[in-house]
């Protein structure tokens, strides 16, 4: 059942893309423009317009993610004991491994780069406590080596100290990534006098945070968030126009809507 919800995942995503609705619409205006319905194929190259400035006009699609983004307060660690965590945990998706890391013999990252830059600052400044990086691959297809091991590479090209660094190389998704988790986290994770967990501290991109905050709770893990990767500011860019990054943020903002969506429909949440 996880793998069928994992597919159709992939499939809704594209069905969200934004910029995947310009070509539909184009194919569709040239396609009454052969059939010599001249009127149907204006409005759909009128559609078609609308939808590029639509995803351009940046105001747009910042609304949406600059909401999911502050959706989770980010923790202030100044205010937080080492003593106080039970460990860190970085969810994967900011990581390349798959072919390109074992063709080209190097670890690409992401635009998503703070996941992982964050996480080496943290193990540098908490070496005690335990981390877990989680994510084996989001590909519908995946090959070469997973996010967990390209993360351990990393770990070493850096370094770093991995005595306290654990791995999870099975999830394709946030719900996955949680559920594989848990077992880990009570294994390793530091605990009050009375034996409970302390709270682990969780890095992901801000957009993300959300969703992944709420089914860590629906398996009653306490967690802190600590969001990255942050793609808006405080106020939104009334006057700004961008393609790129403006299908970069509905792409973004869509799929956190339909995955909160999904996963409250099937119970995740």
């Amino acid at each position: 059942m996880d793998t069928i919800f994992f597919i159709l995942s992939k499939v809704v995503q594209f069905c969200i893309e934004p910029l995947n609705w310009v070509i539909v619409w184009a194919v569709l205006a040239l396609l009454f423009l052969l059939l010599r319905k001249s009127h149907l194929a204006k409005r759909f190259l009128w559609i078609c317009i609308f939808n590029l400035g639509l995803v351009a006009y940046l105001p747009t699609s910042e609304f949406f993610l600059r909401t999911l983004e502050n959706a989770a307060p980010r923790t202030n660690l100044s205010q937080v004991g080492n003593g106080n965590l039970g460990g860190i945990i970085i969810l994967g998706g900011a990581i390349e491994g798959g072919e390109i890391a074992i063709d080209r013999g190097e670890i690409s990252i992401y635009s998503s780069a703070e996941r992982v830059t964050k996480a080496f600052e943290l193990i540098r400044k908490y070496p005690e406590l335990p981390s877990i990086f989680s994510g084996y691959s989001g590909r519908v297809n995946p090959k070469g080596i997973s996010e967990a091991d390209a993360f351990k590479q990393l770990i070493q090209e850096q370094g770093l100290d991995g005595a306290h660094v654990h791995y999870e190389n099975q999830s394709r998704n946030t719900y996955e990534n949680v559920l594989y988790l848990k077992p880990m986290m009570q294994e390793f994770g530091a605990k009050t006098d009375a034996g409970l967990l302390k709270p682990w501290l969780v890095i992901t991109s801000a957009s993300h945070m959300y969703r992944s905050l709420q089914i860590f709770q629906k398996q009653g893990l306490d967690v802190l968030a600590l969001p990255v990767d942050y793609q808006t500011a405080n106020r939104l860019q009334w006057t700004s126009f961008d393609l790129v990054e403006g299908a970069q943020n509905w792409n973004k903002a869509l799929h956190e809507l339909i995955g909160l969506l999904a996963y409250w429909i099937t119970g995740k949440l």
